[in-house]
């Protein structure tokens, strides 16, 4: 059954950006808000918004029964849960399931089965899928450091239960292994309320490439190429382009039949990333997560495609299945993203929350801006410091990079510091220009001279 009207439970561009897809589809929209967003773009843009309670995420769009409270109230038949807040919550779909509402993501079970790393790791290997070296559930200190021997230095261990580099801790040795188990495991009952981890071979200059794909829930998945998200600070994505340039095409075809094998073998549906890392070095790629929702990063693969996936993944929550197969999905160009945050780089990224007094975003061809803000928009300190996604497509790389170095020289913002002086920098970079990067040469190589410079 076609959704009707569709409740967004999120904010900030991503409830715009979902808003906006809705309507072309002909589709009513609910907005919940908090308190602090009662007036924003998406709630001004929807046909109603709802405010869910006060500013306190934990308040308002943390809380499942709450928002499906009020979708059912609102006569809602959809739910769109957007990115982070509840988006892989296993009990957001029961709850939708409970009162006949369609949820815009994969089926509850998977999203339990996915979000722990342990069992993804496995559900990988059953695939076929690469897998980096590592070990089964570590139990103690002494396990770490036998594990460690055996795997070979160094190594990683990760909380199952983790995400967003919580519970990761890098360990060259034993004595490292054993002091890391404890504060990975601290780190991740704190983070996750379960302290369980594994631990992987360390692969010191990898870049992170994941695959987009799309399923129906029966077995059929679409992959719309890969994105390389290397540029990162502290395991959060700074910088993401499509494709991955310096993955060769046999490996880039594997790269997708590895993902869609995964995805196929869970009936998965909706709109996901299969992560993984890319060895350059060793000519190899491993699988490291599958994250079950729409990405920030998505629009760098629509850019390359010319598919919405947000409609896409609207229409398949309402049952109409795929509306494209895999030979309709042509890759176009190439297309780069920064992540505009409101925080000042030089003072170790500081959050700035205020208000927006000067906002001129770049236009021409290629150029696309994801934001909810505008001139006089204020930034609440409550939630993330993400206040718009810069995109743009080019004929290649080069082309791509040039428009965005173009892009940023014209976007205006005034009121509160932004992360575009530091995207201006990483773009003129000779190691980014040339592709010589990896998931640590942020921090290793550009961060330590831009703080200089800057002070």
């Amino acid at each position: 059954m076609p959704i009707k009207r569709l409740f967004v439970a999120n904010r900030g561009e991503i409830a715009l950006r979902i808003v906006r897809a809705a309507q072309a589809l002909n589709i009513e929209t609910v907005v919940a808000v908090s308190d602090a967003d009662r007036d924003s773009a998406a709630a001004r843009l929807a046909d109603r918004s709802i405010v869910l309670g006060p500013a306190a995420a934990a308040k308002s769009y943390l809380d499942p029964r709450l928002i499906v409270h009020a979708a059912k109230e609102s006569g809602c038949d959809g739910l769109h849960p957007g990115y982070g807040f509840l988006s892989e919550r296993a009990i957001l779909p029961r709850l939708c399931a409970q009162h006949g509402i369609a949820f815009v993501g994969p089926e509850p079970d998977v999203i339990d089965a996915l979000g722990d790393k342990l069992r993804a790791r496995a559900m990988a290997g059953a695939a076929g899928v690469p897998l980096v070296p590592g070990s089964e559930c570590v139990a103690s200190a002494a396990d770490a450091r036998r594990e460690g021997d055996r795997i070979g230095y160094p190594v990683l261990l990760k909380a199952s239960a983790g995400g967003g580099g919580r519970g990761m801790v890098i360990a060259n040795n034993g004595d490292e292994a054993e002091a890391g188990f404890h504060k990975a495991s601290a780190e991740a009952v704190a983070a996750f309320g379960d302290g369980t981890l594994f631990m992987e071979r360390f692969v010191p200059e990898a870049r992170h490439v994941e695959v987009q794909l799309m399923g129906d829930g029966k077995g059929q998945v679409l992959h719309f190429g890969e994105r390389d998200c290397s540029v990162q600070r502290r395991y959060q994505k700074l910088i993401e382009e499509a494709p991955c340039a310096a993955m060769p095409d046999h490996l880039r075809r594997q790269l997708h039949e590895s993902a869609v094998a995964l995805a196929a073998s869970v009936n998965y549906r909706n709109a996901g990333t299969a992560e993984f890392l890319f060895d350059v070095q060793r000519q190899e790629f491993y699988f490291i997560e599958v994250n079950a929702r729409i990405q920030v990063e998505h629009p760098v693969s629509e850019a390359i495609t010319g598919f919405d996936l947000v409609q896409e993944q609207i229409r398949i929550a309402g049952g109409a299945g795929l509306s494209v197969s895999q030979q309709d999905v042509k890759i176009s160009g190439h297309a780069i993203e920064c992540r505009i945050n409101a925080e000042d780089a030089a003072r170790d990224f500081l959050p700035s929350p205020g208000r927006i007094t000067r906002w001129e975003p770049p236009q021409g061809p290629g150029i696309r801006l994801d934001s909810h803000m505008s001139a006089g928009a204020m930034i609440p300190p409550f939630y993330d410091s993400m206040v718009g996604k810069l995109i743009v497509h080019g004929s290649d790389r080069a082309d791509a990079i040039a428009r965005l170095g173009d892009a940023i020289d014209h976007f205006v913002v005034e009121g509160v510091p932004t992360t575009l002086p530091l995207h201006r920098a990483i773009i003129a970079h000779p190691d980014f220009i040339e592709n010589r990067i990896h998931t640590r040469w942020l921090e290793q190589v550009l961060l330590p001279d831009y703080g200089k410079k800057a002070a």
